[in-house]
Parts: structure tokens; sequence; C-alpha cells
């Protein structure tokens, strides 16, 4: 292409390479549609597999109390271990199973799906 001088207040300036865009050219790049590879949470993750882990001992703890195994005689004390059991649970479970299968590319499964907690 050839080179022309950009004139600007009468004075000619640095030459500036100038060349014409294609006339099928709609303004897009295929480099911006491009996916960066996934961002792992792994705090978030390491968070999910504790809340799962407590959530399943509780829940067990919970139903051994109740079916009286331990043999505990104030039996107010089971149905709180199993709520806190359960509500530990679901949310780890929850997020652990998003993990688990946007880690294997299931579609419509993604690692933003996962709260991240890096600040």
């Amino acid at each position: 292409m050839p080179a022309r001088n950009l004139v600007s207040n009468g004075s000619p300036s640095t030459k500036v390479k100038y060349s014409r865009l294609a006339s099928d050219d709609d303004g897009y790049i295929d480099l911006q549609f491009k996916k960066s590879p996934p961002k792992v949470p792994y705090k978030a993750i390491a968070l999910a597999t504790v809340l799962f882990l407590i959530g399943s001992v509780l829940i067990i703890v919970g139903s051994l109390l109740l079916a009286g195994y331990f043999g505990v005689t104030p039996s107010d004390r089971t149905i709180p271990v199993l709520i806190i059991g359960i509500l530990v649970f679901l949310p780890g479970f929850y997020h652990l199973r998003i993990a688990y299968y946007a880690s294997k590319g299931f579609p419509g499964y993604s690692y933003d799906d996962i709260p991240d907690f890096d600040d």
C-alpha cells in the first residue's frame, strides 16, 4: 500500500499507512468470539466439599440418634441435628454436582455457575 502523509495544521507529520477494508468485512473478527479457558474456582469447590462432608456426618449422626442407636434419653436433640445436617448438606451437594458436570464437559454446566470467593 502506498504511504500517505498525514497533514494536520498544514505541516506534514509521520508517514501513516492506510489500507482499505474488505468489502465483505462486517466489523467482527473471529478472535472476539473465542471462549477463554474456564477458570476453576478451587476455593468454592473446597468449601462445597467441606459442607457436603459435614452435612453427611450430621445426617448420619442425627439418623442414628433418631433410631435410638446411641441410647440418648432426651430425644429432643435428634431433630435439630438432622435439620442442620440437611441445611449444610444441600448447598455442598448442589455445588459439587455443578463442579463435577462442568469438569466432565456436560452441556449447560460451567464453572461460572459456582460463586467465586477470590477477591
